[in-house]
């Protein structure tokens, strides 16, 4: 048996999807028509029956609708999802096509059944058995996509378009489970997603990779790598992400107090987190180069890292220390981890996903736990701690004490989702069913892509000396008509 399936692995592969994507995004567009008109609708205030409700719940102005609140959070969201992420995953000097084109592919799809699946755990209404949904509901969409996003990190250049469709499918899927055990069934607070969007989508995606392992990717070095342009282009996803993180933090967090600190902590982390990447940069070269792929990653993981603990009285100069040890931490990661997990633990991690998400991830984690279970009433106030913590219904007995030890546990629910979701995912891909590229042939746009004529081959030395060749040429040709006439 055993034999039977190495062999049904190992087979050759074929990587034209002219059936299968059509096939997956004609079939799964028509279930996401489907679900949607069965189960979802508008929620009460993105309803055309909202003057009623208005009147009913003595609401004097529109202007208390949500919308008006969360919209421009969620504008800086999707922005960071399609424009952050999709850029940041261009540095791969052949590559650019598929880091923002499949990004595109699968958020769009992942966005549609995130809807779904947190409707059915959060948002279904007992009257009608309806999802009801309105902004924070696109909000929290993105959210679930940015761990799918992460995790096609770990896999860059390496799967098939349709192999990243059954990835979203399944990553949507865990996600909304792992996200209503940690949010609803512990109580645990994780406004940015320390826990349920970084830690899991990265252990998910490396995970995957793992299993995924390819022996002989070493075929496809050359193109393993940036040249000057990607890593310019890549960059400006790092400046989108790095901009817009403060909203990503506090975009559902509670209103008044709890969003304002959260952007305020995260900006903080972010800054800090710069200098610390540039100083452990410069440290590692011999004449104090600085290397891009640590700029343009690790000066992000302040924002991951402050993602639990975001809306926490964590106090400014805490998240300024944060932030400076996400950022040694990240940079530490690419110069050492990334190679030992390649060598020694067989997980080829394109982006360094473990470095950006996955340590910071689970050090937010623990810096929220430790912060919840230190809490007290001198510091937050009684109605403080009720509203940051959430001490109401069932949960109105729990001390901060207890809510750090559910803090930690949230945690583990994430790895235990990611890396039992993603060994079950990996090996599903792993089946030579769904066009993925042979081990010679990833990293490199042209089996996925109709690529224009590449004129980059020509050095620009060589166009200078040819544009000069043929001024010359002209030269003499008019130098040499001129004496014919004069003879």
């Amino acid at each position: 048996m055993g034999n039977c399936c190495q062999s049904l692995w190992n087979s050759p592969k074929n990587t034209n999807i002219r059936i299968s994507l059509p096939a997956v995004c004609f079939v799964w567009q028509t279930a996401m028509i489907i679900l949607f008109g069965v189960f979802v609708r508008y929620n009460e205030e993105s309803d055309a029956h909202w003057p009623e409700f208005m009147k009913k719940n003595n609401i004097s102005s529109n202007i208390e609708n949500d919308f008006y609140f969360r919209y421009p959070s969620f504008q800086d969201v999707h922005v960071m999802i399609f424009v952050g992420f999709g850029f940041l995953m261009t540095f791969l000097k052949r590559y650019s096509f598929g880091g923002v084109g499949f990004n595109f592919l699968i958020a769009s799809f992942g966005l549609q059944w995130a809807l779904l699946m947190q409707g059915w755990f959060h948002s279904l209404d007992p009257a009608d058995g309806k999802i009801k949904i309105g902004v924070e509901s696109i909000i929290n969409a993105d959210f679930c996509v940015a761990g799918c996003l992460i995790a096609y990190g770990a896999c860059l250049g390496k799967v098939s378009p349709v192999q990243l469709m059954v990835l979203t499918l399944f990553g949507i899927t865990l996600f909304a489970v792992e996200e209503y055990i940690i949010l609803d069934l512990l109580n645990a607070k994780d406004a940015g997603g320390s826990m349920v969007i970084h830690t899991f989508g990265a252990y998910y995606g490396l995970t995957i990779s793992w299993v995924l392992y390819r022996p002989t990717l070493n075929q496809s070095k050359r193109l393993e790598g940036s040249n000057y342009h990607s890593d310019v282009f890549a960059m400006i996803g790092t400046l989108f992400l790095w901009m817009y993180w403060p909203s990503f933090n506090s975009a559902i967090a509670p209103h008044g107090d709890g969003q304002h600190r959260a952007a305020i902590n995260t900006y903080l982390a972010l800054a800090s987190s710069v200098l610390s990447t540039f100083a452990i940069s410069s440290l590692s070269a011999k004449k104090g180069k600085l290397d891009m792929v640590h700029i343009q990653n690790a000066t992000l993981a302040g924002g991951v890292a402050m993602g639990t603990a975001a809306e926490f009285m964590i106090t400014p100069y805490g998240s300024l220390i944060v932030g400076f040890l996400c950022g040694l931490i990240s940079t530490f990661g690419y110069l050492v981890l990334t190679p030992f997990l390649e060598k020694t633990l067989k997980i080829q991690d394109t982006c360094g996903v473990h470095n950006l998400h996955a340590m910071p991830g689970v050090l937010g984690a623990i810096v929220g736990a430790i912060t919840a279970a230190t809490a007290s009433e001198s510091v937050y106030s009684h109605e403080g701690l009720i509203n940051t913590f959430g001490f109401t219904g069932e949960f109105a007995t729990r001390s901060p004490q207890t809510q750090g030890g559910y803090q930690a546990a949230a945690l583990f629910v994430a790895l235990a989702f990611a890396l039992v979701g993603g060994a079950i995912v990996g090996f599903i891909l792993k089946l030579p069913l769904w066009g993925d590229p042979a081990d010679e042939n990833c990293f490199d746009d042209e089996v996925y892509w109709e690529l224009p004529e590449d004129e980059e081959n020509i050095s620009p030395i060589l166009e200078y000396n040819n544009h000069f060749a043929n001024k010359q040429s002209d030269t003499c040709m008019s130098e040499s008509s001129f004496s014919v006439e004069q003879s």
